[in-house]
């Protein structure tokens, strides 16, 4: 085999390697209905399916998302999730979704979804969005948001929403993966157990140590 020969098929194998992970998604159902069981000890890549004859209308059911939670934390928000962890039966079907109550002013931080994109639509008030691309462009999309609007965060980008109005904001989120994980960029950074290495994050944001270490204590509740 010649050089080029195996260059062309380096090439075409890093190729597939990249279209297989742009694919990658929650792994399709090859069955009505695969049930978390939460009991099980198994480890999967997933949860274990629940036997279907023990399985009830209760697997599928979720109530309670007509209420608000308490906003009255730090950033002035909560998110209220829906996912395999509260209903069993979306195991293997690749969706969940989010209620998000605001206090004027509220903000969800910067985060991104590992594992799902984002829709999210506003159901009362005002909400700023935006999402930034990856590197090296890093391009800032911003939009403002009112009643009935919907918007798209990408699987993996980080993004946030803020409430810019007077008054208490409400917003429901459907996510492409039954468990889409949360990053939270400052807590992750500042809050990570045990610590990052102060000299890490001063050079990385071209902070005074004194205030890496300040932020480091704010985050680490």
């Amino acid at each position: 085999m010649t050089m080029d020969s195996k260059l062309v098929i380096l090439i075409f194998a890093v190729a597939m390697a990249i279209a297989s992970s742009a694919m990658a998604s929650d792994p399709s159902p090859l069955q009505d209905f695969c049930v978390a069981d939460h009991a099980s000890k198994v480890l999967v890549n997933g949860l274990v399916c629940k036997n279907p004859k023990y399985v009830t209308e209760k697997d599928f059911f979720f109530s309670g998302l007509d209420k608000a939670n308490n906003s009255k934390s730090r950033v002035g928000s909560i998110v209220t999730p829906v996912n395999v962890v509260h209903i069993p039966g979306l195991n293997t079907l690749g969706i969940s979704l989010v209620r998000i109550d605001f206090q004027p002013g509220g903000l969800n931080p910067p985060h991104t979804h590992p594992r799902a994109t984002e829709l999210l639509t506003v159901l009362e008030g005002t909400l700023g969005v935006g999402f930034v691309t990856s590197n090296s462009e890093n391009r800032f999309i911003s939009k403002v948001l009112k009643k009935g609007d919907v918007f798209t965060f990408p699987i993996g980008l980080i993004h946030f929403q803020i409430n810019l109005g007077k008054d208490p904001v409400v917003a429901i989120a459907a996510l492409s993966s039954q468990n889409p994980g949360v990053i939270t960029i400052a807590d992750a950074l500042f809050g990570s157990k045990p610590p990052i290495d102060v000299n890490v994050l001063t050079k990385a944001f071209s902070l005074d140590k004194d205030v890496v270490e300040y932020l480091q204590d704010e985050f680490s509740d």
